[in-house]
C-alpha cells in the first residue's frame, strides 16, 4: 500500500502539512498566474479570460472577474456563467470553492476554505485542512464579505457589505452583520 502524499490528503479534506513540494508547484502555478492577470493590459479581456480559464477548475461563459485577485491553487475554484466578480477577490481554495451562475461578488471579498488546528502542537507542527465553500446561483455578496469555511449561502440571497459569513444561509435572505444573521426573506 502506498503512503497518501499531502495532496492526496488535501483534496479529501484531511489534516495535511502545506510545506509539501509538489503543494508548492501548484501554488507557484496558480501565483504566477495571477500575477499575470493581475498586470496585464486591463482592456485584454480576451488574454485575462484565456488566463483564467488556465488557472480556473471552470469559468463560464460570459463571467467577468476584475483584477486583482489571489488564490492558492485556481484549480480548486469553479465558477459558473454570467458571473461578476469585483476587484480584490482573495480565494483560499484549498477546499474546494464553486460559485454558481449570474453571482455578483462585490470588492475585497474572502471565501476563505482553510482552517487549522486549535491544538497549539498540530498547529505548531503546522497541520492545517480546509472545507468547502458553495455560492449557489443568483448570490450577491457585498463589498468585503468573508466567508468562513465550509459555508454553503443559498440561492438568491443577499449578504450585506462587510458581513462574515460563519454558518451555511438559506436560499432567498438578506443575511447582514458579523456573524452573519438573517435579517429578512426575499
Amino acid at each position: 500500500m502506498t503512503e497518501r502524499t499531502m495532496r492526496d490528503r488535501m483534496l479529501a479534506g484531511e489534516l495535511y502539512i502545506a510545506d509539501d513540494p509538489v503543494l508548492g508547484e501548484e501554488s507557484r502555478r496558480a501565483q504566477g498566474l495571477a500575477h499575470r492577470i493581475n498586470t496585464m493590459d486591463p482592456n485584454d479581456g480576451a488574454g485575462r479570460r484565456t488566463l483564467l480559464e488556465e488557472l480556473l477548475g471552470a469559468f463560464g461563459p460570459e463571467s467577468e472577474i476584475r483584477p486583482p485577485l489571489q488564490c492558492d491553487y485556481g484549480y480548486q475554484t469553479t465558477i459558473g456563467a454570467r458571473t461578476f466578480v469585483n476587484w480584490g477577490v482573495i480565494l483560499l481554495d484549498v477546499a474546494t470553492i464553486t460559485i454558481g451562475d449570474d453571482v455578483q461578488i462585490g470588492p475585497n471579498v474572502q471565501l476563505l476554505t482553510a482552517t487549522h488546528p486549535l491544538e497549539p502542537g498540530p498547529r505548531r507542527d503546522k497541520w492545517e485542512a480546509a472545507e468547502p465553500i458553495v455560492i449557489d446561483d443568483n448570490v450577491w455578496l457585498g463589498g468585503g464579505v468573508i466567508v468562513c469555511p465550509g459555508v454553503t449561502i443559498g440561492a438568491d440571497t443577499v449578504v450585506g457589505a462587510g458581513s462574515v459569513v460563519t454558518r451555511d444561509l438559506p436560499p432567498g435572505v438578506v443575511a447582514v452583520g458579523s456573524p452573519a444573521r438573517v435579517v429578512r426573506e426575499l
